[in-house]
């Protein structure tokens, strides 16, 4: 099972915390540090296994871990889980995010944090692995983001009727109303 996902960058911010057991907040910056502390000391040319310090369920749990750029991208998981395969998720969430974001960068994760939270739900949820397949994946972005557009239609015609109705110059258009010439009084006299 998967406890945590963790992506922080070269200088140990976090970008994206996903912790699926609860921990108070004290707790998860303890863990993020001391997850950055180990992960960071590491060679980018030894293995990307690690076993984990002693926050996380104590023994029984390993880091998982690839160096992506500016950031690192962390699963913590326990002994049920296999590292290759992990190795892998990462991957896909990585090229996941790369497709969606066209090249994606650290900013996108800061500016766009609901979008990647978005992913990483339609990947992993509640700690197990759900979609593995990156164009389902994809799939299921394209879908919730053609839903979303379709809301904002919605949502956005009162506002657009409002804006209608103020846009109505009411007291210019009595004026330009263009009424026929009325007879005067006088002539309404002569005529009787």
């Amino acid at each position: 099972m998967i406890k945590a996902i963790l992506v922080i960058n070269n200088h140990g911010k976090p970008r994206l915390l996903k912790f699926y057991q609860h921990y108070s907040e004290e707790m998860q910056q303890q863990i993020v540090r001391e997850t950055f502390q180990l992960v960071s000391k590491r060679d980018d040319n030894v293995c990307n296994f690690l076993e984990g310090g002693t926050l996380i369920d104590g023994n029984d749990y390993r880091l998982i871990y690839r160096h992506y750029a500016t950031l690192y991208f962390i699963f913590c998981v326990d002994s049920s889980e296999s590292e290759l395969g992990i190795l892998d998720l990462i991957q896909v969430f990585v090229e996941t995010l790369d497709r969606c974001f066209e090249n994606v960068c650290e900013l996108d994760l800061i500016f766009h944090v609901d979008k990647v939270h978005h992913i990483l739900g339609e990947i992993v949820m509640g700690g197990m692995v759900l979609e593995t397949n990156m164009n389902e994946i994809l799939l299921r972005i394209q879908e919730q983001e053609k839903l979303q557009k379709q809301e904002a239609g919605l949502s956005a015609a009162p506002a657009r009727a409002v804006s209608a109705v103020k846009n109505i110059n009411i007291p210019q258009q009595l004026k330009d109303i263009k009424l026929p010439d009325l007879p005067s009084l006088s002539n309404l006299k002569n005529a009787f």
